[in-house]
C-alpha cells in the first residue's frame, strides 16, 4: 500500500524555501494559458494550484482535486482570500475513481502525488479520459521516494496505456517530470 502524506504534514508541502527551489509559476507558464480548464490532480494545501490560476489571466478554471478533506479544508481557508479565487473549483476524489466522469481538462497536473495512488493503470485510464485531444499530462515525482529505475516503470505504464511523450519536459528542482499526451 502506498503511502499518502497526512494532513498533519501540510505545513511541509508549501513553504518559502520549496516555492523558491519548486517555483510553480516557472515550471507551468509554458503549458497554461489564459481560458484553459486544468486538473490539478492530488492538489494538497494548494502548492501549484494558485499560480495555475494566476496563469489562467481571469479566465478559465483550476479543478484542485484532492483525496483527503482535510487538505482541501486548507487549500479552501487559503482560497478565501486568494486574488483569483473565483477560477478555483475545489473536488473530493474519492477512493476508486477522480470522479469527474463527464468533465474534459486542456491540462492535467499530477505534482508528487502519483506515487501515492495505487492502480496506476486504473489512474492513467481515469486521466486519459479526461484529457481533451489536444491536452496535456505533466507528471512530477520527487527522487527522494521515487528512484531512476521506479520512474522508468512509471514511465513504461504511461506509453502502455497509449500516452505519447512530449519532448522537453520541464526541469524541476529534485524531482524527476514527463510531460505527455493522448
Amino acid at each position: 500500500m502506498e503511502i499518502i502524506t497526512s494532513v498533519s504534514r501540510a505545513g511541509t508541502l508549501d513553504n518559502s524555501l520549496r516555492r523558491r527551489l519548486q517555483n510553480p509559476f516557472n515550471f507551468l507558464q509554458t503549458y497554461i494559458k489564459k481560458g484553459m480548464k486544468v486538473l490539478d490532480l492530488g492538489c494538497g494545501t494548494g502548492f501549484c494550484t494558485f499560480d495555475i490560476a494566476k496563469l489562467l489571466n481571469g479566465k478559465g478554471e483550476v479543478v484542485a482535486a484532492d483525496l483527503q478533506q482535510g487538505m482541501l479544508n486548507i487549500l479552501s481557508g487559503k482560497t478565501e482570500y486568494a486574488e483569483y479565487k473565483n477560477l478555483i473549483r475545489l473536488h473530493r476524489c474519492n477512493e476508486n475513481s477522480i470522479g469527474l466522469q463527464n468533465e474534459k481538462f486542456d491540462f492535467i497536473l499530477v505534482f508528487y502525488v502519483f506515487h501515492e495512488m495505487p492502480e496506476h493503470n486504473k489512474v492513467l485510464q481515469e486521466i486519459s479520459s479526461l484529457l481533451n485531444p489536444d491536452g496535456k499530462v505533466l507528471m512530477v515525482e520527487p527522487k527522494f521516494h521515487v528512484n531512476k529505475n521506479e520512474f522508468q516503470k512509471t514511465k513504461e505504464q504511461i506509453t502502455e496505456n497509449g500516452f505519447r511523450f512530449i519532448e522537453n519536459s520541464p526541469k524541476v528542482f529534485f524531482s524527476r517530470s514527463v510531460l505527455f499526451h493522448v
